[in-house]
């Protein structure tokens, strides 16, 4: 997956983001890890250059079901396993590194903290987990999830139930998703009104934008419209150190119900 965050950083029009980022604190994005999705990797990617092209540094936590574990270095030094992939990227393995952050009340929100001191240079962390890891570590805090998934059905039902679970678990209502699938592909839009149904009939919950990569793009390409839509959408629903707390603040996450009749809501996508 490394060789996915080679992002060169590009320069746009967007100043008034840039300065507002100049005096700010880093910005925290949890994205939901997806192993029915063939090209997670580019699609973070993607999102990386978008950032890149705000000319804003990422870390990324690589922390999915499928990612590399940390080295062992990681109990001890965790800004020693940071690996620079470029001039406005970072990559950190982190398999299963959020539980070993999980504190009396249930929280992992510590790891937050941990990966910011590990790696002074980044201005956005995106988190790659599961949705269940996801909201050991972000519940009751002011970010926008990023949903991944492609134009195949299993991969489009994993991301609903992440989504499922963050609304009904952690409290996050809006939510964005990233969609890789051929620029041809007819299933896009559809995929993505279902989704906006699913999420505000279902759940009332909000998807509130998305966009649509090719995965077989080259990552050189400039990010499109939609893509640089999101991406400023992201960095504006996530204020500066909103999840900066301290282990001892951290709300104990509670049960939840799982109806029967949302489980079948995307059986017609």
């Amino acid at each position: 997956m490394r060789n996915h965050f080679m992002a060169p950083a590009q320069s746009d029009q967007a100043d008034g983001l840039r300065r507002l980022f100049s005096a700010s604190r880093v910005r925290f994005i949890p994205v939901v890890s997806n192993p029915h999705v063939a090209y997670g990797g580019v699609l973070l990617e993607h999102l990386c250059a978008a950032f890149a092209e705000l000319g804003l540094h990422t870390l990324v936590v690589d922390a999915g079901e499928n990612s590399p574990a940390p080295d062992e270095l990681a109990a001890v030094e965790l800004g020693a396993c940071v690996e620079l992939l470029s001039d406005k990227v970072s990559y950190l393995a982190a398999r299963g590194l959020p539980m070993r952050f999980i504190n009396a009340h249930g929280s992992a929100a510590e790891l937050l903290n941990a990966v910011i001191d590990a790696a002074p240079q980044a201005d956005v962390v995106l988190l790659h987990a599961s949705a269940t890891e996801l909201c050991r570590v972000v519940a009751r805090r002011e970010v926008r999830p990023v949903l991944l998934a492609d134009d195949r059905p299993l991969s489009v039902t994993h991301a609903y139930a992440g989504m499922k679970l963050l609304v009904q678990r952690a409290g996050l209502m809006v939510h964005s998703l990233l969609l890789g699938a051929d620029a041809n592909s007819p299933r896009v839009e559809r995929i993505a009104q279902q989704m906006t149904g699913c999420a505000d009939g279902f759940l009332g919950a909000v998807l509130r934008d998305w966009a649509s990569i090719d995965p077989l793009a080259s990552s050189a390409e400039p990010p499109s419209a939609a893509l640089r839509h999101l991406a400023r959408e992201l960095l504006m629903a996530a204020p500066p150190g909103v999840v900066m707390e301290r282990p001892a603040n951290a709300v104990p996450l509670r049960g939840f119900a799982r109806p029967p009749w949302q489980d079948a809501a995307l059986a017609a996508i």
